[in-house]
C-alpha cells in the first residue's frame, strides 16, 4: 500500500482531470459573456439607426402597407417598423428573438428606460403586446429594442433571466421628432 502511494506515473493525468473541467468552465463563460456585449453592442447602434428613422419621420410617413388579393392590408405600422429594425441588427442577431417598442411622452422627465416585462406563454414564446406610438412632429419618442439573447449555463454560471436560458437585451434611443412632410 505504501509502495501505491509513492507511485507519481499518473498523478499529472489525475491533476488534469480534476483542473480541466474548472478551466473549461471559466473559458466558456469569459466567451459567452464577450459575446453578449457583442450582441448589445450591434442592438445600441440598430436602436440608434431606428432613433434616428422615426426621428426624421420616415417612419411616420413612409408606411406602405401590404395589400391581399382583396385589397386589406396585411402589415401595420408596427410590423414595418420591425422589419426596418430588422435590416439594421447585426448578421449575427436574427429577427425572430427582436421585439419593438415604440411610445411618445410629454417631456424628457417622464422616459422611462425600465425593460418592459415580457409575458410568456407555457412553451416559452413571447405573448406580450408591446407599444407602437411614434408621435407626431415634435413629440419625445422613445424606441426601444428587445432581443431575447440565448445563453448556455455552465457549472453554475447562468445569466439567464428569461425564461427558456435567454438574457433579455435592451436597447434605448429617446429623441425629438424632426419637422416633417
Amino acid at each position: 500500500m505504501s509502495r501505491l502511494a509513492r507511485e507519481t506515473c499518473g498523478a499529472s493525468a489525475i491533476e488534469f482531470a480534476l483542473a480541466a473541467p474548472v478551466v473549461l468552465g471559466l473559458l466558456i463563460a469569459t466567451l459567452e459573456i464577450a459575446l453578449l456585449y457583442l450582441a448589445q453592442q450591434g442592438l445600441e447602434t440598430a436602436a440608434e439607426s431606428c432613433g434616428r428613422y422615426i426621428l426624421t419621420g420616415q417612419a411616420q410617413t413612409s408606411f406602405t402597407g401590404i395589400r391581399d388579393a382583396n385589397g386589406n392590408l396585411t402589415t401595420t405600422p408596427q410590423q414595418q417598423f420591425k422589419a426596418y429594425a430588422c435590416t439594421q441588427l447585426p448578421t449575427m442577431l436574427g429577427c425572430g428573438n427582436l421585439y419593438v417598442d415604440v411610445t411618445h411622452v410629454s417631456n424628457f422627465g417622464a422616459v422611462t428606460l425600465a425593460a418592459p416585462t415580457l409575458v410568456y406563454d407555457k412553451n416559452n414564446n413571447v405573448i406580450s403586446t408591446l407599444n407602437y406610438d411614434p408621435g407626431a412632429q415634435g413629440s419625445i419618442v422613445v424606441v426601444r429594442l428587445l432581443y431575447n439573447w440565448p445563453v448556455i449555463s455552465v457549472i453554475g454560471f447562468d445569466i439567464a433571466n428569461q425564461p427558456g436560458s435567454h438574457h433579455l437585451l435592451v436597447a434605448t434611443s429617446v429623441a425629438k421628432t424632426e419637422g416633417y412632410s
